[in-house]
């Protein structure tokens, strides 16, 4: 996996940056920017960071934020339980997720790549940084793929690769603990391979994907293999948020003089010090206009910043605006592509919450048994029901069980009060005995269920069944 020594060039619209032209794979080594965008990223970072790590640490009714027990098909979301049954909602969730990319591609472009997108964030807000610890700036970097192999090279290729591994490795365990939970990773980790080889082998499986993709493969996954790039032509249009540069400012470009010839032609503001090229992690030229690798990560709008204010020009050269806006056109926030998108992303969300606020405490279903639909015994007619709960609130909870039926029926509960831990289901049989001849059939009869913990009643009704009666 040896990558090409670095070849400077400018980057050409119909390659890409990261490619040489002999199809060699080309190291990107973004240089440091400072400014307001970059400031705001590093906070955003932190803050999703926090929450991943966050969400299988803190305890929300007793239970973690986030506890995905697949193996037992139980869900704890935020105080809420969940099981197999409820796996319907993720359909509104999943739809909601879908609207709302695109309602936010139309209107801010690629925001979710530059700011939230966890490749963005790990390798931004941890990886880079940790090269830098350890290599130093863009131009010491670059001097090193050059640089023979000396001992004080070697140790630090270790050590760099060696931090790469442990961050990879911790990434991968908080995401092991979401399906886990916290308490449950420690004691697998204290129990060693043996004792969890399966979740050993995801935890390990994991790592190396992220080693991979973060020490070498990096703005590749983005530029290959993610599709959204290639998307977001179709999802965006004339209005939508993207990163830019101004080319009736800028243009023509040229190098910064103190004096120019009285018979040369006007110079646009861009002085083409190319530091928007080096700055930018996917290493293209934003001047030559919109692409495809372009993650409006907006480090070439802070660099550019940076040389107007030393050269006393405006900022805003390369900027957040529209194509409409670039062009000296004025931009449209609501057209007919982004009310459509509010409007699927607005039903989404409503279904999901529709299905949250549907959510029981607990689920009761009475079924009948299978086989005959009743029996006659000494003069009595039977019929067999099964009783399924499931308690899924977050708390153990006691089930009282009753009947309302005609004073000549009889109903034989073998076990009236159900305690159930959270989560866990209990069947109980349910016996409804009629005297033969006695009481017209078939009649209703209502099963009551009463929750301890959620003080909550659901009442089911049930038609007994028998032989008809004399005479009719």
């Amino acid at each position: 996996m040896a990558t090409a020594p670095h070849q400077e060039g400018p980057p050409r619209i119909d390659q890409l940056g990261s490619i040489n032209a002999d199809g060699s794979r080309r190291a990107i080594h973004p240089s440091d920017v400072r400014g307001r965008f970059i400031t705001w990223r590093r906070v955003a970072f932190a803050v999703l960071i926090a929450l991943y790590v966050a969400l299988p640490l803190v305890q929300v009714g007793g239970r973690p934020a986030i506890h995905l027990d697949v193996e037992a098909r139980r869900f704890f979301l935020f105080g809420a339980t969940y099981n197999a049954q409820d796996f319907w909602r993720v359909l509104f969730l999943l739809t909601a997720t879908g609207f709302g990319l695109l309602f936010i591609t139309a209107w801010l472009g690629r925001v979710w790549c530059g700011w939230a997108c966890p490749q963005t964030v790990f390798l931004e807000g941890v990886y880079r940084p940790l090269e830098r610890f350890f290599d130093g700036p863009r131009e010491r970097r670059l001097r090193l793929e050059g640089a023979p192999w000396t001992p004080g090279r070697v140790a630090r290729a270790v050590a760099k690769h060696g931090a790469y591994v442990g961050v990879s490795l911790l990434i991968a365990h908080a995401a092991l603990s979401l399906f886990v939970s916290a308490g449950g990773l420690v004691s697998m980790v204290a129990g060693g391979p043996g004792a969890s080889p399966v979740a050993f082998t995801w935890a390990m499986a994991v790592s190396g994907a992220l080693y991979f993709n973060f020490a070498w493969f990096r703005e590749q996954l983005c530029v290959v293999v993610c599709p959204y790039g290639r998307l977001q032509s179709a999802m965006q249009d004339d209005h939508s948020l993207i990163v830019g540069y101004d080319v009736r400012r800028g243009e023509p470009r040229g190098r910064l003089l103190k004096a120019l010839p009285k018979e040369a032609p006007a110079r646009g503001d861009c002085v083409d010090c190319r530091k928007c090229v080096t700055a930018c992690p996917t290493g293209i030229d934003i001047r030559n206009g919109l692409q495809m690798e372009c993650l409006a990560c907006a480090q070439c709008i802070d660099a550019c910043d940076e040389v107007m204010d030393r050269v006393g020009r405006p900022r805003g050269l390369i900027r957040y605006d529209s194509l409409n806006g670039l062009a000296g056109k004025p931009r449209r926030m609501w057209r007919p592509r982004l009310a459509l998108y509010g409007a699927l992303l607005l039903a989404s969300v409503v279904g999901l919450v529709w299905s949250l606020a549907k959510r029981v405490p607990f689920e009761a279903n009475l079924l009948r048994f299978q086989g005959m639909p009743y029996l006659v015994e000494e003069g009595r007619v039977r019929n067999q029901f099964e009783l399924h709960l499931v308690n899924k609130n977050p708390e153990p909870s006691t089930f009282t069980l009753t009947v309302q039926a005609p004073a000549s029926v009889q109903a034989v509960i073998p076990q009236a009060e159900v305690r159930l831990a959270s989560l866990e289901d209990f069947r109980v049989p349910l016996f409804i005995l009629a005297p033969q001849g006695e009481t017209e059939v078939p009649f209703t009869f209502i099963v009551e269920v009463t929750d301890s913990a959620s003080r909550e009643v659901k009442r089911m009704e049930a038609r007994f069944l028998g032989p008809p009666s004399p005479g009719r």
